[in-house]
């Protein structure tokens, strides 16, 4: 197949002034929309946050513990949210940032050389969102409720009937000053004094507000453990933001197998025969991404890996480097699911 190179009509037309016109120009157009919504998220930076916290939050209410996160310094939740709304302002804007530098580029492109660039960023997004998807909803809530399982004990569980009936060493029934209710919702009428279970394990006290009103304290109830797990909110993000990234980048194989196709260093034949090294490669890769030492979270981590590298073998064959210039991938699709060759 031959691929006929049109010269673009604005090929080669500017000068080197004129490219760095451009260039300033583009620049500022991509700082003008993360700046505005850096300060938008920032007022959102409590939502953001808690999105980010619900896994660990969720892990420790599993293992009924205090469902806090730790601030170890006065200016620390402060700084965390301005950096949670930076990370989110890089992120929602990086649509228009990269629009902004493919505008830049365009011009001193062919035709055919648009047709890559337009096949690889909607390809990338949706595997940077499925990496995501899988990270958040799946991978984090196993690997945390194993890590938070570290240190904790299982609880003395008493039978009913056997404390209903104690006994003192002399032989005189047990009796307790006083037995706290167990209630599903707050009462009507709350007095100041007044306590109850609920059934999530909190002790809520009725406290005096000022001088007129009644504030409810809530106190999580624990098991005993032989570690208390308490996360720092600065460490967790961190080892949160840095998992995601991580994912994010290891889901951009299938990119990196097309890449090394389209340029003829490898093949889909090749890629078949190299399949055993793939799979060591994807189990070395789910170890350093969910470094818990858990085979579940490493197996649900390993199977998406090595089936991107498959998907890098199918995209091969659909979108080899002639049919993605010429425009045919979306041809070979159908006929690929048509059964034709």
């Amino acid at each position: 197949m031959t691929v006929e190179h049109d010269p673009n009509p604005t090929h080669g037309s500017m000068n080197f002034g004129d490219h760095l016109e451009e260039l300033r120009r583009r620049l500022l157009w991509s700082i003008a929309l993360p700046i505005p919504l850096a300060i938008l998220a920032f007022s959102y930076a409590e939502v953001i946050r808690d999105f980010l916290c619900a896994p660990a939050i969720a892990a420790l209410k599993a293992h009924d513990l205090p469902a806090q996160l730790q601030v170890l310094s006065p200016i620390e939740a402060l700084s965390t949210d301005m950096y949670l709304s930076l990370i989110t302002a890089i992120v929602g804007s990086s649509p228009w940032i990269f629009w902004q530098i493919w505008k830049f580029i365009e011009p001193g492109l062919y035709a055919h050389e648009k047709r890559f660039v337009r096949f690889l960023i909607p390809l990338s997004s949706l595997l940077t969102l499925a990496g995501f998807s899988l990270l958040y909803f799946i991978v984090m809530p196993i690997m945390l409720d194993v890590l938070v399982s570290f240190g904790s004990v299982e609880p003395d569980i008493i039978n009913a009937s056997n404390s209903a009936s104690a006994t003192s060493g002399s032989g005189a029934p047990v009796t307790s000053a006083f037995t706290i209710p167990m209630l599903a919702q707050t009462p009507d009428q709350v007095v100041v004094g007044q306590m109850w279970l609920t059934p999530d394990h909190k002790l809520v006290i009725a406290a005096p507000h000022n001088s007129s009103g009644i504030e409810l304290f809530t106190v999580p109830l624990m098991h005993a453990t032989r570690l208390a797990q308490q996360f720092r909110l600065a460490d967790y993000l961190d080892f949160t933001l840095t998992f995601i990234l991580g994912t994010c980048v290891a889901f951009q194989a299938p990119l990196v197998v097309l890449l090394l196709g389209w340029v003829g260093i490898v093949n889909a034949q090749a890629l078949g025969k190299f399949r055993r090294y793939a799979i060591f490669l994807a189990i070395m890769l789910s170890a350093i991404i969910t470094p818990t030492g858990d085979p579940f979270s490493l197996l649900i981590m390993f199977v998406p890996l090595y089936l991107l590298y498959e998907l890098g073998i199918i995209l091969l064959r659909i979108a080899p480097p002639q049919a993605v210039a010429g425009g045919e991938v979306s041809k070979r699709f159908t006929r690929l699911l048509r059964g034709e060759r």
